[in-house]
């Protein structure tokens, strides 16, 4: 089995003791290879690395150009190193080759372009109104990166979420400490490649693989990190934001959801369908936004539902590698135990349960789930309110438009949502009525890199992508 190594200060290393863990193809339950166990000491040698390249001004001291260039050279080999990546991606994370393929790795590396171009563009400097009374002032504000930060990124986008915390720390001056999920850790290992090639200085750019407990809990409470950037589940997050609070950093948290999806009565039902299905199904739910609530008007929910059944009829689920499959594994087994454990909740709630519910037929290994959809779901229930993160629909029905949203904002969540309507504006205006950061209408899942992302309540705190995002990483 191969035996990969950590980048820390501009080499690739083993942890100083030695240890190692296979990481595990959810596809398969076997092996792909072997990833240091990174320690505390290890931790800290890569922040010291990122500390010293970010005081000495070898990277926040050049130009914006410059650093941009020298970005730009690592989007080329990724761009190379594009079928590897979107056959690894695969693997490690249980995602369909068709969708590595298509979305994960190529618009991953588009958004590296994209977010580097831009802050590469946003001025640094910003005139202020001049006064003349009680006295004459003159101000402008000063745009400087924040220094060291850290990038904690989850399993089930590993290298698009490597990209969101890479790009913008890196483009805005400062260094960075990416801790890859430990089940995923392999994507970030190659951007690491990437970065390597490129010949940035070192320490600027540091890979350190191994637990949250022991990894994550070092690069959040840290002194000299400066700033954390995670993308996580709303119990980690909450604890991350308690351990940098000892040092005041700063910090960017994309979290939980349980998004709502409100089907209008005058929606295309074609489209609402197709977009309730990608809204929950897509990458077997296992997406921060994913669309798990669905309201639809009690007059036409007979009908949304049988369209809606048909198609998960549809849905194929099996080997991530078969370009065929539309619809992969959970990432592990205790994902999989949790999702199936709130099936059998929602069933002990008095929810229908209409399809899924359980492992599909011929698939002995590997942690796979049937698409599953509830229906005679209350809002109130665990199943409507807590994040499964799993293919597991609730459909809620409603008798007017005012109750639609005010359930879809019964909710700690506030990451995303749809609206599906034929109105436009229509749509618009019950979408600004959602407690929620993203709403997209008629469709679900599209994020544009030079938009904000992030969420309201404890789905977050910060914005990610976009001039919002960037900024993030400047003080």
């Amino acid at each position: 089995m191969e035996r990969k190594k950590m980048f820390i200060d501009g080499e690739f290393c083993d942890s100083e003791s030695g240890g190692a863990a296979p990481t595990i193809c959810p596809a398969t339950e076997e092996p792909i290879a072997e990833v240091p166990m990174a320690t505390v000491g290890d931790t800290r040698r890569a922040i010291a690395a990122a500390r010293r390249a970010f005081d000495d001004g070898v990277w926040s001291g050049m130009s914006p150009a410059d650093r941009a260039k020298a970005l730009l050279r690592v989007v080329e080999l990724l761009k190379a190193k594009e079928a590897e990546l979107a056959e690894i991606e695969a693997k490690d994370s249980g995602a369909t080759i068709r969708k590595t393929t298509m979305m994960d790795i190529p618009v991953g590396i588009e958004h590296f372009r994209q977010l580097v171009e831009l802050g590469a563009r946003i001025p640094t400097y910003e005139p202020l109104p001049w006064i003349d009374f009680p006295y004459v002032s003159w101000n402008f504000v000063n745009r400087e990166p924040i220094g060291v930060c850290a990038g904690i990124i989850p399993w089930n986008f590993p290298f698009m979420m490597a990209v969101w915390k890479t790009a913008p720390a890196l483009i805005m001056g400062n260094t960075l400490v990416l801790k890859p999920a430990s089940d995923t850790p392999l994507s970030a290992l190659v951007l690491a490649e990437c970065v390597a090639e490129a010949d940035l200085p070192k320490g600027v750019f540091n890979v350190v693989t191994g637990s949250g407990a022991v990894v994550g809990r070092e690069l959040a409470s840290n002194p000299m990190v400066d700033k954390v950037a995670l993308t996580g589940s709303t119990a980690t997050g909450r604890e991350v934001m308690r351990l940098a609070s000892d040092t005041v950093k700063k910090v960017t948290l994309e979290l939980g959801g349980k998004s709502p999806t409100i089907i209008l009565d005058d929606a295309d039902l074609n489209i609402a369908v197709d977009g309730a299905l990608f809204g929950t199904f897509f990458h077997a739910g296992q997406v921060c936004e994913s669309g798990t609530r669905c309201f639809v008007p009690a007059s036409i929910c007979d009908e949304f539902m049988g369209m809606l059944l048909e198609r998960v009829s549809h849905i194929k689920v099996g080997d991530p590698l078969d370009f065929d499959t539309t619809m992969g594994p959970l990432i592990n087994l205790a994902q999989y135990e949790k999702v199936l454990g709130y099936i059998e909740l929602g069933q002990a709630e008095g929810a229908r349960l209409l399809c899924g519910g359980k492992r599909p037929n011929g698939l002995d290994k590997g942690f796979f789930a049937e698409p599953t959809v509830f229906d005679q779901v209350r809002n109130d229930m665990r199943i409507a309110q807590e994040e499964i993160f799993g293919p597991v629909l609730s459909v809620i029905r409603y008798e007017s438009v005012d109750a639609a949203i005010a359930m879809a904002n019964a909710s700690i969540y506030g990451l995303g949502g749809a609206v599906f309507s034929r109105d436009i504006p229509k749509a618009i205006e019950v979408a600004k009525r959602l407690r929620t950061g993203t709403v997209w209408i008629n469709d679900y899942h599209l994020i544009n890199a030079l938009a904000p992302f992030g969420g309201y309540k404890q789905s977050g705190t910060g914005r990610e992508l976009g001039p919002h995002g960037l900024l993030e990483f400047t003080e």
